[in-house]
């Protein structure tokens, strides 16, 4: 399975070490590929709108109709993590066996993306910077796939 993380951030080193540690991990269940996309500078000649839209139309150039894209937003729907190893699964076994996730810049995603994508998630109703949402997101794949491989790890 392939799996795409399209991210719209400056990530920290503070979250590398965990990050590789669950791309090490992953190996094992998906080939993964991070596209860590510019992000806009937020100043007070521009508009939140136009930021969003500026960032979007960057990750409308990398969307591909031949994955099933995946945008993480406040608004979407939540999903437990059963859920989502049913989701993964119905990705790999039946569908194309590829997955592209969207996470947006500090103002979130414009509604051209929203409009673009297969699916809408949401890990929370609450606000997580960029760089802990791309490590829960990791995580939670880690565990969708251990969940479908029937270990220990999710209990």
């Amino acid at each position: 399975m392939k799996i795409k993380i399209i991210t719209i951030s400056k990530t920290k080193s503070d979250y590398l070490e965990a990050e590789q540690e669950f791309l090490k991990r992953l190996q094992k269940y998906s080939q993964i590929e991070i596209l860590n996309l510019k992000e806009e500078a937020i100043t007070k000649n521009r508009s939140a709108d136009e930021i969003m839209e500026i960032e979007g139309k960057r990750i409308l150039n990398k969307l591909s109709k031949d994955y099933y894209n995946i945008a993480l937003h406040v608004m979407g729907e939540q999903k437990t993590s059963q859920q989502f190893a049913n989701l993964l699964q119905e990705q790999r076994d039946f569908k194309s066996a590829k997955i592209c996730f969207i996470i947006g810049g500090p103002l979130g995603l414009s509604q051209k993306v929203l409009n673009q994508v297969n699916f809408v998630l949401s890990f929370s109703k609450m606000t997580f910077t960029h760089q802990l949402i791309r490590l829960l997101l990791l995580e939670q794949i880690y565990r969708g796939f251990e969940i479908l491989a029937g270990t220990g790890y999710h209990k």
